[in-house]
């Protein structure tokens, strides 16, 4: 069997959360720029949930947000968060691991 042909080890699967409280303009801008940012560099690999704080309360105790918007990291670990409106995306990118190297 030839070895150079296997095929590429798949890519981590990427658990996302998005914390946001409702549908104020910075909630509304974090999440088009999260899922801009996931199509552009996670090609399908991911699972973003976008939890309301005033629909889901409790929800916020598990990860401790303490301002919204804030983007979770749940896998692959380690966990990271990411707070604001998502619009910088190489902060973005750096807190999901997915920074290009210079």
């Amino acid at each position: 069997m030839d070895h150079d042909s296997a095929p590429p080890a798949n890519p981590p699967r990427y658990k996302l959360r998005l914390f946001i409280t409702g549908s104020t303009p910075r909630s509304t801008a974090a999440i088009q720029n999260m899922r801009r940012i996931c199509a552009e560099h996670l090609q399908g690999d991911y699972d973003l949930e976008v939890i309301d704080v005033y629909q889901h309360p409790d929800a916020t105790r598990d990860y401790q947000i303490v301002a919204t918007p804030t983007l979770v990291k749940v896998l692959p670990e380690p966990l990271r968060k990411i707070i604001g409106d998502l619009s910088d995306s190489e902060r973005v990118l750096a807190g999901l691991n997915l920074a290009q190297e210079p």
